[in-house]
């Protein structure tokens, strides 16, 4: 019986596979029961990147690539805006695209990872993990008669085709 209780002992750590901040217990209460490989507690690593998560309507994601500048307002964060100057704006911080997703959130929308640009000034050092941002992203160039009548009709955005991908076939009736 000795072993049996040392080895039940033994049992009360929980260890997690990583170090970092616990940021939600999914058990709560005393005495509850817990299967093996059940979630108990959602943790946040102690080492990690910051990026910025931004959502954007189905009909403009093709006009943002991985590797594209974007100005963010940081929600704390004083700022003055000037449409089109982004380098006379105060308060906002650059970021680079990072990641698109290839599907559709529950949203509706499709989500783009930003980090921080490194030409930029860095991002504030008390900003934390969940706090809010607006992003700014200049898409391609196009004719301002074509983005509104893009608008107007909803119409997908960059319906040019570069010439070299236009591949002309054969007609096979005429040898």
């Amino acid at each position: 019986d000795l072993a049996n209780y040392t080895v039940r002992a033994g049992n009360y750590y929980i260890t997690a596979p990583q170090t970092g901040y616990i940021t939600q217990a999914v058990k709560t209460g005393l005495g509850e029961l817990i299967k093996e490989g059940e979630s108990l507690i959602s943790i946040m690593p102690a080492d990690f990147d910051l990026a910025v998560e931004l959502y954007v309507r189905p009909m403009d994601v093709p006009l943002v690539n991985k590797g594209q500048k974007v100005r963010f307002m940081f929600d704390g964060w004083p700022s003055i805006v000037f449409s089109g100057w982004p380098n006379t704006s105060y308060g906002t911080f650059g970021g680079q695209v990072v990641a698109i997703d290839n599907f559709v959130s529950p949203n509706g929308k499709y989500r783009i990872l930003v980090a921080p640009d490194p030409d930029d000034q860095e991002w504030p050092v008390a900003l934390r993990v969940g706090s809010g941002a607006i992003g700014f992203a200049l898409l391609k160039d196009v004719p301002i008669w074509y983005e509104l009548w893009r608008q107007l009709n909803g119409f997908p955005p960059d319906l040019y085709v570069e010439p070299a991908s236009i591949q002309v076939k054969a007609d096979k009736g005429s040898k």
